[in-house]
């Protein structure tokens, strides 16, 4: 797959689709890489051109000297975009992804067309509880955590019943580098929205997962109540639908993305 070399950071992407489709990028979640889009790939690129990328500090793309912000994140894609000559993108993020897809619905609205915010909150908190995380991966690395972090991606019973799935994203966790981890834990813990989410102006489509603990329902909601026009889904998964309900979600991001 091929790099971009942006100001300061290398990152990893990847391109699917026609180029002379509307472009749609992908922004993974905390801890995972590019290929957690893996599910969707196929059937976004039937009708997108599809850009994949691995945040700063995850997968292949450079770990550079942190802690990061959302801004910096922010940053890096319209970098990417600028790299690979596209102006104004669709953009779909999961998670931390979707924090940086608000970042720049509100920082750099001109390069947003249509935005889908999946599984993710305008602040997730507790501030603690992401220096703390911060701390035990630089200490132990990020294998030591992540069959506790994968257990909330998934719900239980259907985690049951996906064995390997669950050790492909325990493993893909697990190779996360711990200081790329780390820096990306604090952009998360020092990001707070809330105040700023009523002047997203993007069309809008909110994801839930109904068993979502580290982004619940109630979270997604607040986004619905405060973004104009904004839509919502929620569909029977927990952290990560796009893994738990692929089918379903790239329905759900396909109906959005074409309805007139």
């Amino acid at each position: 797959m091929p790099f971009a070399q942006l100001n300061d950071v290398k990152l990893r992407y990847a391109v699917d689709g026609d180029r002379s489709r509307p472009a749609l990028v992908l922004s993974n979640s905390l801890g995972t890489s590019l290929e957690m889009w893996d599910p969707q790939v196929a059937r976004l690129s039937e009708h997108f051109y599809v850009i994949r990328y691995d945040t700063r500090g995850h997968g292949q793309s450079e770990v550079t000297p942190g802690p990061y912000s959302i801004a910096q994140l922010g940053g890096d894609v319209c970098g990417l975009l600028d790299h690979l000559g596209i102006g104004r993108a669709h953009f779909c993020g999961v998670s931390m992804g979707g924090i940086t897809g608000m970042w720049l619905a509100l920082h750099r609205p001109s390069r947003v067309d249509r935005l889908v915010l999946s599984n993710t909150a305008a602040y997730i908190g507790p501030h603690d509880n992401w220096t703390a995380r911060a701390e035990a991966v630089r200490r132990d690395g990020v294998a030591s955590i992540a069959p506790a972090v994968v257990s909330r991606w998934l719900t239980p019973e259907y985690a049951l019943a996906h064995p390997e799935q669950v050790q492909s994203l325990i493993a893909m966790l697990g190779a996360t580098p711990a200081e790329g981890y780390a820096a990306n834990c604090i952009a998360v813990r020092d990001n707070d929205l809330r105040k700023q989410v009523s002047g997203i102006r993007a069309p809008t489509l909110v994801i839930a997962g109904s068993g979502d603990l580290p982004t619940p329902p109630a979270d997604a909601q607040y986004l619905l109540s405060e973004i104009a026009h904004a839509s919502y889904v929620e569909l029977d998964a927990a952290h990560l639908s796009n893994q738990q309900q692929p089918e379903a979600f790239a329905d759900t991001v396909i109906r959005f993305l074409l309805a007139d």
